[in-house]
């Protein structure tokens, strides 16, 4: 004997239908939202408006930053434009995960005379490093380092 389609049971098939697209994107939403760190900078026009002064004199010092993490050792290296190992007057770092803040964790490093190290265990897989420094004249550099640990 073959069930007859009613109008209950469409109606039944749409809610059903709707109603796992819309709890997915809820669930989905929600956790994007727990999971994003926040924004980059409070203003953005200012932001951009200052940004070409800011990265001409970030090039003018003429850094390069390397980061590589290896037997439980953090190891920074500032180097100028002659390759020589730089000190800056302030240095700040984050060492943190790409999407989240859970794992951030501001680092205190010692220069041994060739580059910056500290002591740090990290999980493998992908980490950020947020370095912030000032030079011995005033000029603040960013950077922003990618590090992979297996």
């Amino acid at each position: 004997m073959a069930r007859e389609i009613t109008g209950k049971h469409v109606l039944l098939g749409f809610v059903g239908a709707f109603g796992v697209i819309i709890t997915v994107n809820v669930v989905m939403a929600y956790n994007a939202v727990k999971t994003f760190p926040g924004l980059e900078v409070k203003n953005s026009y200012i932001a951009s408006q200052e940004f070409d002064v800011r990265k001409d004199a970030q090039e003018a010092l003429g850094w390069t930053v390397g980061a590589e993490h290896e037997n439980g050792v953090l190891r920074l290296e500032i180097l100028d434009s002659a390759g020589q190992p730089v000190q800056p007057a302030r240095m700040q770092v984050v060492l943190g995960r790409p999407t989240q803040e859970k794992d951030d964790q501001e680092l205190s490093f010692t220069f041994d005379g060739k580059a910056f190290v500290t002591p740090v265990e990290v999980a493998d897989g992908n980490w950020n490093i947020r370095m912030t420094a000032v030079a011995e004249d005033g000029t603040g550099f960013q950077q922003r380092l990618f590090l992979h640990v297996k």
